[in-house]
């Protein structure tokens, strides 16, 4: 005689538990009719009757609350394992270590929130990535996921969903010309110099963040990298 099968095993413990054919299907997303074919199989390959159904109830027989003594911490054990060993072929056990630039927002301490929440097993640490250099921490393994500044061609590395987007915005300093204007156009920063990004980032990173010339092909100055004093223009992430 062949072993049941697990689909019949969790027909059979939903009814058991719901002692209803409707929501023992309910239950598992099938018919009443698939509940009672697969009822009947694993009848058949016990060799007794594990239910008894009549018009106005349905009960287990004596042989079908043995097996439900046995067989439930049994199924649950199965399936608490099997979940255990998912997560961890997941990584979501231990410690899961996110990078980011710049500010640890509303938007992203709300993600990581989410993230503790689902994965309670899982202690989540934020860690700030410098500007210079926003690929390295995942590569020297400091990080296991980080949240920076597109664009990201890194054949080494996995890029995820988009996590926010957001438009260039101009920051100028409160006494330069530019500050008293209502707005200005991308051809406008012709002739002024924008403070850059220096450091390990890579060069179409640092060019996407600070561009050498603008849309109509006219030359942007490069002014002082990131940490200088010096006066001068930046383009940065409307925050």
């Amino acid at each position: 005689m062949s072993n049941p099968e697990i689909r019949e095993l969790e027909a059979f413990l939903a009814l058991a538990d719901e002692l209803h054919f409707g929501r023992a299907g309910e239950r598992l997303h099938l018919s009443q009719s698939r509940i009672s074919q697969l009822l009947r199989a694993l009848e058949s390959r016990i060799g007794g009757r594990l239910v008894d159904r009549t018009s106005r109830r349905v009960r287990l027989t004596p042989l079908g609350e043995r097996l439900h003594a046995g067989l439930r911490p049994a199924f649950d054990a199965i399936v608490e394992t099997i979940e255990e060993v998912r997560e961890a072929a997941r990584g979501v056990g231990g410690v899961f270590r996110i990078g980011f630039q710049g500010t640890a927002n509303d938007p992203f301490m709300r993600a990581v929130t989410a993230f503790r929440d689902r994965h309670p097993d899982c202690a989540a640490e934020i860690v700030e990535i410098p500007l210079s250099d926003p690929f390295g921490a995942v590569h020297r393994g400091e990080v296991d996921a980080a949240v920076v500044l597109m664009p990201v061609r890194d054949d080494a590395l996995v890029l995820g969903p988009v996590f926010s987007a957001r438009p260039l915005a101009l920051a100028v300093s409160d006494r330069h010309p530019y500050a008293r204007r209502p707005g200005i156009d991308a051809e406008d920063l012709a002739g002024c110099p924008l403070i850059g990004v220096s450091g390990a980032a890579p060069e179409y990173w640092r060019l996407a963040q600070t561009p050498v010339v603008t849309p109509g092909g006219r030359a942007i100055p490069a002014g002082p990298a990131v940490g200088s004093l010096q006066e001068g223009l930046a383009l940065v992430r409307a925050g």
